[in-house]
């Protein structure tokens, strides 16, 4: 057998070693000459045709043409994108694929909704959000790239908000600073 374990060797080809693959999960691909131990040629998995090319590759314990190996949904060439391919529900995906059929990020901190795993988020500290719903929680204003953000009792405040709830905690604590307030409102 001719292939090295993570490295690379003439013509650029990248060498993996092929793991068993469960019932869905990722799975790595082999990359090999035609013909290993000496042996005869291989089939293709894909096309049933025999791999008279160079190189072939190896994944599901199977042999196939470079070109036969593609993704179910995109039909990119799974040895070109990479060394891991995805299977689930007898489908063969890419990393990309997999992700936006079958992948979650988690649940939206303020809708509760699935984010798909290939979404864009924005995160709070432990919190995941969808962009459109990384927006106060108050007011509904949208954040833009340098605006201050506070997340008290685990929802997101834009800075008037928050500091407008500072002052009401404040006052809740400390009557004396309300009846001032309202001494300083009746003198005007």
């Amino acid at each position: 057998m001719h292939s090295t374990e993570n490295g690379t060797e003439s013509g650029g080809e990248q060498r993996t070693t092929t793991t068993s693959v469960a019932t869905s999960g990722s799975v790595s691909l082999s990359a090999n000459t035609a013909t290993l131990n000496g042996g005869g040629v291989r089939e293709c998995a894909g096309c049933r045709k025999r791999i008279t090319e160079r190189f072939l590759l190896k994944a599901l314990d199977l042999f196939w043409h470079e070109d036969c190996l593609k993704c179910g949904c995109c039909d990119c060439r799974l040895g070109e994108v990479g060394s891991t391919l995805y299977t689930k529900a007898d489908l063969i995906l890419c990393k990309r694929d997999y992700l936006r059929l079958f992948g979650t990020t988690g649940y939206c901190a303020a809708c509760n909704k699935v984010i798909p795993a290939f979404e864009m988020v924005m995160r709070a500290k432990s919190n995941v959000y969808h962009l459109e719903c990384f927006a106060c929680q108050q007011c509904n204003h949208r954040f833009c790239v340098g605006d201050r953000f506070y997340l008290c009792d685990n929802k997101i405040l834009c800075e008037y908000d928050y500091e407008e709830r500072l002052v009401f905690a404040n006052m809740a604590y400390n009557p004396s600073s309300l009846a001032h307030i309202r001494s300083r409102q009746s003198e005007t």
